[in-house]
């Protein structure tokens, strides 16, 4: 009688092959999360300006970028939400007079409460000259002025480096990265996935790097 044939054995894959499949696998994981994320980012971004009503601080900060924030920050110096108001990452070029031309409603605010800062270039920057401004006048409490979209990074580079103040976030909405179709415009797609990017750097960066050295200390009160 002749024995039943054995079952050939199922060879493995060569490890290469287990490795690449492994690495596949991973890469699609990470996509996909960081894909959910970005939709998570863009459903927190605001689609309408907040109500003024009970907003207070001791300051403003506006952070350049889009032309409404300025206006929009000196409304509320002149609205007397705040005593004074900090405007971030101004051209080295640009001087007071030349603000006022461009925001003529705003001259007296401009001429009388405000600060320029000329040394910040991006964002991190934004909050390491904020926080020599907050800490030379002892504030408390500011109200951050800055595009919808820009306002999650914003706060979280100013709560890594003024942690001790509360920061009141009075976005501002700007264009169409805002509108609930940002998706039909290649501009506003580009725009949105920057910033996510960057929100994404600048979360890494806060939870690992350590704090940036402040060679002003705070005023005494």
């Amino acid at each position: 009688m002749t024995p039943p044939a054995s079952t050939p054995r199922r060879r493995r894959p060569p490890l290469a092959v287990r490795l690449a499949r492994v690495v596949v696998g991973f890469a699609l994981i990470v996509s996909l999360v960081l894909v959910a994320g970005f939709f998570l980012f863009i459903s927190t971004i605001p689609r309408a300006e907040p109500a003024t009503a009970g907003l207070s601080g001791d300051g403003i900060v506006v952070l350049t970028g889009a032309a409404d924030r300025i206006s929009e920050a000196t409304d509320l110096l002149a609205a007397g939400r705040a005593k004074r108001l900090l405007i971030s990452g101004v051209n080295p070029q640009t001087n007071r007079a030349e603000l006022a031309k461009l925001h003529p409603g705003s001259r007296r605010w401009l001429e009388c409460c405000t600060d320029l800062d000329r040394r910040a270039l991006n964002t991190a920057g934004n909050a390491l000259e904020t926080r020599k401004w907050v800490r030379r006048n002892g504030f408390e409490s500011i109200i951050v002025v800055t595009s919808g979209w820009h306002m999650r990074r914003s706060l979280l580079e100013l709560e890594r480096l003024i942690p001790e103040v509360i920061l009141l976030p009075y976005p501002v909405v700007t264009g169409n990265a805002s509108d609930e179709a940002w998706w039909r415009e290649p501009s506003n797609l580009r725009l949105l996935v920057a910033e996510y990017v960057k929100y994404l750097a600048a979360l890494i960066e806060v939870r690992f790097a350590p704090r940036v050295a402040d060679p002003e200390p705070a005023k005494a009160q």
